[in-house]
């Protein structure tokens, strides 16, 4: 059970952003992602957006650093991803 957290590599609004994923549940991830003053509205369906001065304190938090492809694989491999797919049609 881990909460985990890739590189602010993505850019948006100015700045860069990571991913922030639990590999267990949403429960586990909206707690971790509170307790750090994440904002709700950076949710994502299955992730946490997070500006890259979050991922320093997320990894103090005890988030586990990983590169984004592993972190992607991990999130898929736990069932908690949401498609594609699912995502258009929101």
């Amino acid at each position: 059970m881990a909460v985990l957290v890739d590189s602010p590599i993505w850019p948006a609004h100015g700045r860069l952003w990571a991913h922030l994923v639990s590999d267990t549940s949403l429960d586990e991830l909206h707690s971790f992602a509170s307790a750090l003053g994440i904002p709700e509205r950076g949710f994502d369906l299955d992730h946490y957006d997070i500006p890259e001065e979050y991922v320093p304190k997320a990894i103090e938090a005890g988030a586990e650093f990983l590169p984004a492809r592993e972190l992607l694989k991990r999130l898929i491999d736990s069932g908690l991803r949401v498609s594609a797919k699912s995502r258009r049609s929101r």
